[in-house]
């Protein structure tokens, strides 16, 4: 049991020494990453912004086919 410990454990913290040692980012990187977040950003709103109006769409949609089949019913 511990053998098979040492044998998952051994390749983890190596992994993790590689990745520490490991350089930082520069600026240029840096705000690259934070103009992609920012789009990023500004596309999630866009979106909640269109599902709110698909939202609305559908609501009115909804109440107008309830009307129709109202009028439908005193038709007949």
């Amino acid at each position: 049991m511990k053998r098979i410990l040492i044998v998952l454990l051994l390749p983890a913290v190596l992994l993790m020494v590689s990745f520490s040692g490991a350089q930082t980012p520069d600026a240029i990187q840096e705000q690259k990453l934070l103009a992609l977040i920012k789009e990023v950003q500004t596309q999630q709103a866009q979106l909640a912004q269109n599902q709110a109006k698909i939202e609305e769409k559908i609501n009115e949609l909804e109440e107008t086919i309830h009307d129709a089949r109202i009028y439908s019913k005193r038709s007949k």
